[in-house]
């Protein structure tokens, strides 16, 4: 179980770092450029992270949900929080999914000399959605931080090394 939650909260963690740096650091700097480096820098970065994010994303919720299975027999506070932490990184997968990754693909497909009409309300809107995602990230974060404080509370580690 040690292993297990261990390997959860390292992705989580990785994966809440990254998002947030991303939130207050890098698009925030990435707006201040003149347009024709901006978009290059956009399509750079998102070019980047497409090529991490989706298996951070996912092995986090996987790992989360294994803590879960483990924690299936138990009616803990634990658990309860393990849940409600895996439930913010499944919301926030499906932001992305829905929201963020369709701009992405535009983001992707866009040139400085023929910007989308719409480039600036694109941004924005991007702009929002990696807002309320990084809100459930440092949310769920949180909450397997509290199930795994209230899991050692509560024996999990001995019944971890039970046979």
């Amino acid at each position: 179980m040690k292993v297990v939650r261990f390997v959860n909260l390292l992705l989580a963690g990785v994966l809440v770092g990254n998002e947030f740096g991303g939130w207050v650091a890098v698009h925030p700097a990435l707006a201040t450029l003149p347009i024709r480096e901006h978009v290059a820098a956009e399509r750079a970065v998102t070019k980047r992270y497409k090529a991490i994010m989706p298996y951070v994303m996912t092995a986090t919720i996987a790992s989360g949900l294994l803590v879960l299975g483990r924690l299936a027999r138990r009616r803990s506070t634990g658990q309860r929080w393990q849940l409600a932490g895996t439930s913010c990184f499944g919301a926030m997968l499906a932001v992305t999914l829905l929201g963020n990754m369709p701009i992405n693909h535009r983001i992707l497909a866009a040139v400085p000399e023929a910007l989308p009409a719409d480039w600036y309300a694109l941004r924005a809107r991007w702009d929002r959605l990696h807002t309320v995602r990084n809100v459930l990230n440092v949310t769920g974060f949180g909450c397997l931080i509290l199930s795994t404080l209230a899991g050692d509370a509560a024996g999990d580690t001995a019944a971890a090394t039970r046979p």
